[in-house]
């Protein structure tokens, strides 16, 4: 009996012996560990790829996008449409992204793409204006007609082959922060125009902002809307 009590005693005092190890090597020491080699290595990174104004200010994380709309004119009106602030270059589509005016604070509404397959509302394989309210080709339609007319300006018309796909659908996330370049180029004149600038200028800023494939091969050439709304702020202000 009291072998069995004794033995019974060194299992539980080397169970909490271990656990306590295990809790200091595994909830303490690893933690640290890895932490430390995350801010010494990938500071950028590991503090969540934050994006800072002229002024120090963070503004947001080049990992997530952001929309860039005007005020609503009854902020009581959940209904109401956003309206796109043409000062800005404007990001991919989509319900996702939170709304921001000032590029300086957002809020996350949803995460999420529209699960509807790519020929949603397509008469004989075709998106065409006649398709059905609510479905992806009506959504593409409009999305495209809205760029059209926002992008064109008095010197400067864009055709409909200009429009690429990324300006007129949305991510598998809902949240993706590039936009092609040639979305950002379609954007130019009329940025240019709306904040009293060269377009000599605009396209310096969008090409300085361009990043190409990793490693030359991997991915697609894209334009971070934040990073280049930042500078793009920055140059209206100097």
């Amino acid at each position: 009996m009291n072998n069995s009590v004794g033995n019974t005693a060194r299992l539980i005092g080397a169970g909490l012996r271990a656990l306590l190890v295990l809790t200091v090597i595994c909830g303490v020491i690893y933690p640290l560990a890895v932490t430390g080699i995350a801010q010494a290595l990938f500071n950028d990174k590991a503090n969540g790829s934050e994006i800072k104004d002229k002024s120090g200010n963070v503004v947001g994380s080049s990992l997530i996008g952001q929309t860039y709309n005007l005020p609503k004119k009854d902020p009581n009106d959940a209904d109401e449409a956003a309206r796109p602030d043409l000062k800005w270059f404007q990001p991919r589509p989509s319900g996702g992204l939170g709304t921001n005016s000032v590029n300086t604070q957002y809020s996350l509404i949803l995460s999420g793409a529209t699960n509807r397959s790519a020929d949603n509302g397509a008469v004989n394989g075709q998106c065409t204006k006649g398709a059905e309210e609510g479905t992806l080709c009506a959504q593409v339609i409009a999305a495209k007609e809205a760029v059209i007319t926002d992008n064109s300006t008095a010197g400067h018309t864009v055709k409909p082959e200009d429009v690429p796909a990324d300006a007129v659908t949305s991510s598998g996330s809902g949240l993706d922060p590039n936009i092609s370049p040639a979305y950002a180029k379609l954007q130019i004149h009329r940025v240019a125009e709306q904040n009293k600038l060269d377009v000599k200028q605009v396209e310096k800023l969008v090409a300085d902002h361009t990043t190409g494939r990793a490693l030359g091969f991997m991915g697609e050439p894209r334009v971070n809307v934040l990073e280049l709304n930042t500078a793009l702020k920055a140059l209206t202000k100097s």
